[in-house]
């Protein structure tokens, strides 16, 4: 199913209009920054989306994962009208629209594993350069490790990272 694409002006108009706004995005990214008056409603949990026939419009970040998951949206929608923003929240920011910013919520899992990944790739380069060839090992580790979660969706690291204290206060 193919869902139409708004722009952030059309989906101002749209939700002025009675329809529903609905980030797609995990509750750690939209704790972090959100459209006001959006419902939050994971991708993972879509099957959960109230049905009450008003209009629906579906944003994720960058309006890609919103695209990519066009035909399960639709079918949460349950017959109702349901639309995509197009570009996403980054769009609807760069439109001008508001957004609510809470820069003491951590930030979002997949950006401290890629932080994390990234310091535990460089820090194996530099000790295996310059302390002992076999530190070379962390950063094949580590690479081994975003390989297995790109194949199957389960991804270690995030998961130790979201018991860490810094993120416990975090939304679930």
């Amino acid at each position: 199913m193919k869902l139409a694409t708004l722009s952030p002006s059309d989906t101002r108009a749209a939700i002025d209009g009675g329809a529903r706004l609905i980030d797609i995005r995990g509750a750690d990214e939209h704790a972090r920054e959100r459209i006001p008056g959006a419902m939050n409603v994971p991708l993972d949990r879509i099957g959960d989306l109230p049905r009450d026939g008003r209009p629906i419009v579906f944003h994720c970040k960058s309006g890609m994962r919103t695209a990519a998951s066009a035909a399960q949206l639709g079918a949460a929608a349950g017959g109702a009208p349901a639309y995509i923003l197009g570009g996403g929240i980054d769009a609807w920011r760069q439109a001008g629209q508001p957004t609510l910013a809470d820069r003491s919520q951590p930030l979002e899992i997949m950006r401290q594993v890629q932080i994390t990944a990234g310091v535990l790739v460089l820090l194996g380069v530099l000790l295996g350069l310059f302390v002992a060839p076999g530190f070379f090992g962390l950063s094949a580790f580590v690479g081994a490790g975003l390989m297995f979660a790109g194949m199957t969706g389960w991804c270690g690291m995030a998961n130790l990272l979201r018991i860490m204290p810094w993120n416990r206060g975090a939304t679930a």
